[in-house]
């Protein structure tokens, strides 16, 4: 009897002693939780969130799966395989990094001439700047194209965007200064030379096919925002017609005479200044009024990069809805561009006639 009863409590006694085991090994199991717990919360946290190991490891797994499978040759361009914006993105950062300075060097001279022609033009009074189109406008082609100038100028101020004009007269005139000083230079070197006319060729094929947007990222980038940027945006845009054809002019010079010229004595130099641009400017002048018609395209455009002016009031009227805005400066910059290719054109037939 005594050995039945000792064995349920033996049994009971081992049933306490594994419960207590087992407890044991849960409260330490507990413990080494909360340790790794607070030992985790205690170190420092990777800001960057860097992949763990097993994620890296997958990720050079999944790469060199994807690798393996080789290229889909029926779609073989959804991809790019060419990091072409990488290499401008880079190649754009490290020029603002090393010359921008000398970038905002070139807004000085801009500058200057851009707000001396713009402060003449704003503060002259309005009846002398139009006795003064008058005047130009019968130098260049009789009282018909004066008093036409004169109707259309006389409408920009009664439309309400006679200050805004002027600053786009200013902004177009600067810009066609400097498209003239570039411009005229490198088209004689051009026509003087068939190995530069080859160098320079896609040069202006991709000046003249770019879109005019393209041009407002790194023209942003290097000279900021305002009218400056506007007016080194617009010089890029409208110089490259400048360049064709004052170098088609001056090689359409008909060959005999720049022999006899040669046989005279003539010197290079007064072989180009009294034989060969004389008989080039129609020409010439063709080129200056492309480069006009050019500027005056670009005005809208420039406003963007908050360049004031006719096209500041278009893009204010597109962003409010407000047409009655937006045709004010659209009939102010028709207008202006009307006026301006009839005296350039004008121009060139005068000298052509003389």
């Amino acid at each position: 009897m005594s050995t039945s009863i000792a064995q349920p409590v033996a049994q009971a006694a081992s049933a306490a002693a594994s419960d207590a085991a087992s407890a044991a090994v849960s409260d330490s199991a507990s413990a080494a939780v909360s340790d790794a717990a607070i030992a985790a919360a205690s170190a420092p946290v990777d800001q960057w969130g860097a992949a763990p190991a097993a994620a890296s490891n997958d990720f050079l797994g999944a790469a060199h799966s994807a690798v393996s499978t080789g290229i889909d040759w029926w779609h073989p361009f959804n991809d790019a395989v060419i990091p072409l914006s990488d290499w401008v993105g880079l190649a754009l950062s490290w020029v603002v990094t090393h010359f921008r300075p000398a970038f905002q060097a070139i807004r000085v001279p801009i500058n200057y001439l851009l707000s001396s022609v713009e402060l003449g033009l704003q503060s002259m009074p309005q009846l002398l700047m139009l006795l003064l189109i008058f005047l130009i406008a019968w130098r260049v082609n009789g009282r018909k194209l004066a008093i036409g100038s004169v109707i259309a100028f006389v409408l920009i101020g009664l439309i309400g965007a006679w200050s805004e004009a002027m600053v786009t007269l200013a902004l177009v005139l600067t810009s066609l200064i400097f498209c003239i000083l570039i411009g005229l230079p490198l088209g004689i070197a051009v026509a003087r030379s068939d190995r530069l006319q080859e160098v320079m060729r896609p040069g202006l094929d991709a000046m003249q096919t770019t879109p005019a947007f393209v041009y407002l990222v790194p023209v942003v980038m290097l000279f900021g925002i305002g009218n400056v940027p506007g007016v080194v945006v617009t010089i890029i845009f409208a110089l490259a017609p400048l360049i064709r054809l004052t170098n088609l002019g001056i090689r359409q010079v008909r060959p005999d005479l720049i022999e006899a010229s040669r046989s005279f004595g003539a010197s290079p130099w007064q072989l180009l200044v009294r034989v060969q641009l004389p008989l080039a400017l129609p020409t010439i002048m063709a080129g200056v009024n492309q480069a006009l018609m050019l500027s005056l395209s670009m005005v809208v455009i420039a406003s963007m990069i908050a360049v004031g002016g006719l096209g500041q009031m278009v893009l204010r009227g597109i962003g409010r809805l407000d047409m009655g805005l937006a045709t004010v400066g659209g009939v102010g910059i028709v207008l202006m561009a009307i006026v301006l290719d009839r005296m350039t054109q004008s121009m060139g037939q005068v000298r052509k006639g003389a």
